[in-house]
């Protein structure tokens, strides 16, 4: 109010100004162009200002659906992320955000709604307390101008405080977002958790179809039946745009050999096709707009003034900045549990948490980016069909015996993410950024990714785009004898 106020002060002020001038005091034809589009410039920033205004208004109709307990609140920072008055848009600190995907059937809850009793399949519901199936902590920070996505599997294998050891995903349901946010914390060395969001599944559908769907790549066909969810899972490989009921296929899907792990990279690869063709300036305005849609799928302590101070923010930096990692860990072997487990890895956690999340390091280990002991793993995304193959492979040997040469001799070549690239990306798989430049500066072209879409084995993946061909003369000279 107090924007609205000064605002009409200011313009009163200038009326004033202007009856004094008396009428014989015209503005030239130039000034007037000048005061028209002085004032059309006006329009357009009040316009915007109302409409965020009026977002903030909209609070009316509260995010949390859960009702914490003061100790429970007490998990969470209750320090404010965004600034006051006309900076309430503004994001002031760096904050970490806990979201939660939630996957609930009928048997998930205790009393389950009255029309899902006679199906003869199990619907997913609108609740949030059952299994998380999706979990990611989420970096903003201002100061660096990074946003920072860490995926948590949700079979990863962890102490889950009161309830003993555990699949991570089962935090929610004994205790809710604080337990898991407490537990989530404990895994990763003390990190502290500003604040939480879960969204049903039901809602992630709602939420790609307000944002006008996403282009993206399948990997390959994925065709899936379970008739006891009537969850029908069928896409075909390409490059296509699909709608929130197709995507929400896409990021369900979990049965191919790398399980819920080649469902984390396909999550990765929605997320920054959805945020690198959506988080634009305009989208702030549309806020309002999509929250209505999926409102009712959405339980979260934070406010719509900290949620239109987060997208500002993400509207606003390099897309290079958006960083997306994963728990590093490795997959339980037959036998060694009770159960199928993402083992976490404790010593590249410490590491990752003290490079991309500011945790102090615990040690003064020399790291392990040294060329000799990083494993490279080479992709060839070219899009040669699987007969041409063997003789891409040995096309790759320039490039291979330059990586050699410069000290990398843990290299392996491995089954290629399926997605034609035009310019090679070298993904830094375990989060290690400065290791994947130095590969880049090395080899003379392809983009630094910072994400884990290559093969999980590597340290760095470099996934051969075409540009290799425009290069690969180069490096069959600068390696003869």
């Amino acid at each position: 109010m107090t924007s609205q106020k000064t605002t009409a002060a200011q313009q009163r002020a200038a009326k004033a100004k202007y009856k004094g001038q008396g009428k014989n005091s015209r503005p030239s034809k130039s000034g007037r162009w000048l005061w028209f589009a002085v004032g059309m410039g006006g329009i357009a920033i009040v316009s915007g200002l109302a409409g965020a205004l009026l977002a903030v208004s909209w609070e009316s109709t509260p995010l949390q659906q859960a009702q914490l307990s003061p100790q429970e609140e007490a998990v969470f920072d209750s320090d404010s992320i965004s600034g006051n008055g006309l900076q309430f848009s503004q994001l002031t600190r760096p904050v970490n955000i806990l979201l939660m995907g939630m996957s609930v059937l009928p048997p998930d809850v205790q009393n389950p709604p009255s029309e899902t009793k006679n199906l003869r399949y199990l619907p997913q519901i609108n609740s949030f307390d059952g299994l998380s199936d999706v979990m990611l902590l989420v970096k903003f920070d201002p100061e660096t101008k990074k946003v920072v996505m860490l995926s948590v599997p949700r079979d990863t294998r962890t102490q889950i405080e009161g309830h003993g050891v555990k699949k991570i995903n089962a935090a929610n349901v004994d205790g809710g977002p604080a337990l898991t946010a407490k537990t989530v914390s404990n895994l990763l060395g003390g990190v502290g958790i500003d604040r939480y969001v879960r969204i049903n599944v039901l809602g992630v559908s709602k939420l790609i179809e307000a944002l006008g769907g996403v282009n993206i790549y399948v990997p390959k066909d994925m065709k899936y039946r379970d008739d006891s969810q009537h969850l029908y899972i069928n896409l075909k490989a390409g490059q296509q745009h699909l709608n929130g009921e197709q995507a929400l296929q896409l990021l369900r899907y979990r049965h191919d050999e790398l399980g819920d792990i080649g469902r984390i990279q396909r999550q990765q690869t929605v997320l920054r096709a959805l945020i690198e063709q959506t988080l634009n300036p305009t989208t702030i305005t549309k806020l309002p707009d999509i929250l209505n849609v999926v409102k009712e799928n959405i339980d979260t302590n934070l406010s719509v003034e900290e949620l239109i101070a987060l997208v500002g923010f993400g509207s606003k930096i390099n897309r290079a900045n958006m960083q997306m990692l994963m728990l590093p860990g490795r997959f339980s072997e037959n036998r060694e549990f009770d159960a199928s487990y993402w083992v976490p890895d404790g010593r590249n956690i410490a590491k990752l948490m003290t490079q991309h999340f500011g945790l102090e390091a615990k040690t003064t280990e020399t790291s392990f980016s040294e060329p000799g002991r990083l494993r490279v793993a080479i992709q060839d995304s070219t899009g040669g069909d699987s007969e041409a193959r063997p003789r891409n492979r040995s096309q790759l040997r320039p490039l291979i015996k330059t990586l050699e040469k410069a000290g990398y001799t843990n290299i392996f070549v491995s089954k290629p993410w399926g997605q034609p690239l035009d310019v090679t990306h070298i993904v830094a798989q375990q989060g290690d950024g400065d290791s994947a430049e130095s590969i880049r500066s090395l080899l003379g072209f392809g983009e630094v990714r910072v994400e884990s879409t290559g093969n999980i084995g590597s340290d760095i993946t470099i996934q051969v785009g075409k540009d290799w061909s425009q290069n690969q003369a180069i490096f069959q000279n600068s390696t003869r004898p």
